[in-house]
């Protein structure tokens, strides 16, 4: 074999060599970026890859900055609770304090008329812990495989009666047929029922569940109704527990159905809410 072959022979045994290690870096790369993506999205971020080339340096960044923003939301998180907690459990003590202290100075109370709104207001409190409790402890869902469409006309033959005593429509369609998510279908049933009682009380007479995929071939069930809108002000703050603008609400719904949809590696959104429509989102990832 000449000497030229043979120098010919290496230079392509080189570049190939060369070719074959861009691939496997640039697979490997890629297995990196897709890895890091799926951590971000589900919240984990106790990885860290080692320091050694420039993509790696740059993911570890990334890492940085998102687990800087989740310290920060969460510190920012836990501030509004404790200052929502704080209020609600003011606003109940204070009373009492104050209703026990006059019963005993002063004769010419009515005793049992105290006794009573102490007694309410008690009960309120024994409410609001009892809310705290039932956020707090969220089990860990069952999971198996369900039929989106047979899931749907249970939540819609349980509130079914209870939307038309109201004077609402409750309907249910889907793009796409044979739809299937893998939930727990007793905690996923608990948020449409949240949603579905929310929009009776904002007054709704029409409130549309529709089903499809999206662009990431993930499942989103979006629950629609035309009842009052959540105030611009209040959207930011309606999925802080025990934030609420209702009367005799224990502002738990919402915040523990984000809570359900978390454990389920999913989400729950507002999408909309203004005079025509308001729409919460359930994506199942």
């Amino acid at each position: 074999m000449s000497t030229w072959l043979w120098i010919g022979v290496v230079l392509v045994a080189v570049v190939v060599a060369v070719l074959l290690t861009r691939f496997l870096v640039r697979r490997n790369d890629t297995k990196k970026v897709s890895f890091m993506m799926d951590a971000l999205e589900d919240g984990e971020l106790n990885f860290r890859f080692r320091d050694n080339s420039a993509l790696n340096r740059a993911l570890n960044r990334i890492r940085g900055i998102f687990e800087r923003r989740n310290a920060v939301n969460e510190e920012a998180s836990w501030s509004k609770l404790f200052r929502v907690m704080t209020h609600e459990i003011m606003n109940t003590i204070a009373p009492i304090a104050s209703l026990s202290d006059a019963l005993s100075k002063d004769e010419n109370l009515d005793v049992k008329a105290g006794l009573e709104t102490i007694s309410t207001s008690s009960k309120d409190l024994i409410r609001f812990v009892e809310s705290y409790r039932s956020f707090t402890q969220v089990a860990q869902p069952l999971r198996k495989a369900v039929m989106v469409d047979e899931m749907m006309n249970h939540v819609i033959q349980l509130n079914k009666a209870k939307a038309a005593e109201q004077g609402a429509t409750l309907t249910y369609s889907t793009k796409t047929n044979d739809l299937l998510i893998f939930v727990d279908e007793g905690q996923i049933m608990l948020v449409f029922n949240n949603l579905i009682k929310n929009a009776i009380q904002a007054g709704a007479n029409s409130i549309r569940i529709t089903a499809d995929l999206n662009a990431d071939d993930q499942t989103v069930i979006r629950v629609t109704n035309n009842g009052k809108p959540i105030p611009l002000r209040q959207i930011e703050e309606i999925f802080i527990p025990f934030y609420t603008t209702k009367p005799n609400g224990t502002g738990i719904g919402l915040s523990l159905s984000r809570q359900i949809m978390i454990k389920h590696h999913g989400d729950l959104r507002l999408e909309q809410s203004d005079d025509k429509m308001t729409i919460f989102a359930l994506i199942f990832k």
